[in-house]
């Protein structure tokens, strides 16, 4: 396309020169010329126009030229301050939690019956089921120990042993699909909010951007650029997002060991959970067959679980999927989960984007923008050769009817 684009400028001057020696052989010649005439300052106009963007046209000092290279700092600010004030705002995150139903989504998986035969499922919750049932004596396991569950878990400090989990998670390496899932969600957000960000990008840009039509090339390729950031972030186990990500869960461990205030949120939303009738009632009903035939039941199936496993998560799902009170406490849950990883480390992600771009020599960064915005910097270039033409013709038609 840029050969295609400089070609039509050559041709034009070539018509120019031709032309102007048969003016006076017939009047038609004068519009040919006006045509060639206005067409090259068109393209040369646009030429100089997208080549400003990125590069000095022919090597030359000119002022407000090379704008991309020349404000390469200020674009990383302006997008992580774009990414911190639009995506990662408790408000933001809040509202987008508050339009999802994951409890009810996660009951209507569950009560699927494709998802009861689902032998990955079956295999993970068999192997803790059978590890915490081993781990209770089951001659005390009855009604009175049922009914003092909960009392127990009251009693029990919650925050502190899921800072314990959570570092041993990291320590073995167990913590990375969580991670993965971190950045999968993001990538969820960033698509259903894109529309949101061209429309940031068009009110922040300048009239020459406008005027060309540079802002939605520019708006696809800061997309196009986050959603590569976050692919190369998913496949690249050495990425410094990675680092910053799982920095962000350290400090959340110890905030659940040490932090007073963050333990007293946990505390509150688990008192929350255990006073919920629906969970007391799927309690009462699934215990006591759940219990007595569940270990039994997964080892003789190698780890599976038969049918009745699926049966009950079935069950839990049902639960989930039919009880709105249920869904409301922990959509609530997960609601605040996710706005406190906002509050707490929007700040850290934000700034690894913009530390990213800035790292980015102005080569790379033009590369990248030029790359993404592509054959349609070269189509205003044929435009603008195109538009000055018919301009040319217009202008000299004028000036032959006044004449």
């Amino acid at each position: 396309m840029r050969r295609a684009a400089t070609g039509m400028l050559v041709l034009m001057a070539a018509i120019f020169i031709a032309s102007s020696r048969y003016l006076d052989v017939h009047p038609a010649w004068g519009y040919v010329h006006a045509f060639a005439e206005a067409a090259m300052v068109g393209g040369l106009a646009d030429w100089f126009a997208v080549t400003a963007l990125f590069r000095r046209p022919l090597g030359l000092p000119i002022p407000h030229t090379a704008i991309i290279p020349e404000n390469k700092d200020r674009i990383a600010d302006t997008m992580a301050d774009f990414l911190r004030s639009n995506f990662l705002t408790p408000q933001v995150v809040a509202r987008r939690m508050g339009s999802m139903n994951l409890a009810g989504a996660v009951g209507s998986y569950l009560a699927d019956p494709k998802a009861a035969q689902d032998t990955r499922i079956r295999a993970g919750a068999g192997e803790l089921a059978v590890e915490v049932l081993e781990s209770l004596d089951p001659d005390r396991l009855g009604t009175q120990v049922r009914s003092g569950i909960a009392a127990q878990l009251e009693k029990l400090e919650i925050a502190p042993l899921l800072g314990g989990m959570l570092d041993a998670m990291i320590a073995d390496g167990r913590h990375k699909p969580l991670i993965d899932k971190i950045i999968r969600w993001a990538g969820l957000v960033l698509e259903d909010n894109e529309a949101l960000v061209r429309d940031m990008v068009h009110r922040r840009a300048n009239a020459v951007l406008r005027f060309t039509g540079l802002d939605e090339r520019l708006a696809n390729s800061v997309i196009d650029g986050l959603y590569k950031l976050l692919a190369e972030v998913l496949v690249d186990p050495q990425h410094p997002l990675r680092d910053k990500i799982e920095e962000g869960l350290q400090e959340l461990a110890k905030g659940l060991r040490e932090d007073p205030e963050m333990q007293e949120r946990v505390e509150r939303m688990k008192r929350e959970l255990l006073h919920n009738p629906a969970i007391a009632d799927w309690w009462q009903g699934v215990w006591e067959r759940l219990r007595s035939r569940l270990i039994r039941s997964i080892r003789d199936s190698g780890g599976t679980g038969p049918g009745y496993l699926g049966e009950t998560l079935a069950e839990l799902g049902a639960a989930l999927r039919d009880d709105e009170r249920l869904q409301m406490q922990v959509n609530r849950f997960a609601r605040r989960t996710a706005v406190g990883i906002a509050t707490r480390y929007g700040d850290q992600i934000v700034q690894l984007v913009s530390e990213t771009v800035r790292r980015w020599d102005a080569t790379t960064l033009t590369d990248r923008v030029e790359g993404a915005v592509g054959r349609d910097l070269q189509f205003i270039r044929i435009n603008g050769t195109m538009v000055g033409g018919l301009v040319g013709v217009t202008l000299h038609a004028i000036s032959e009817v006044i004449a």
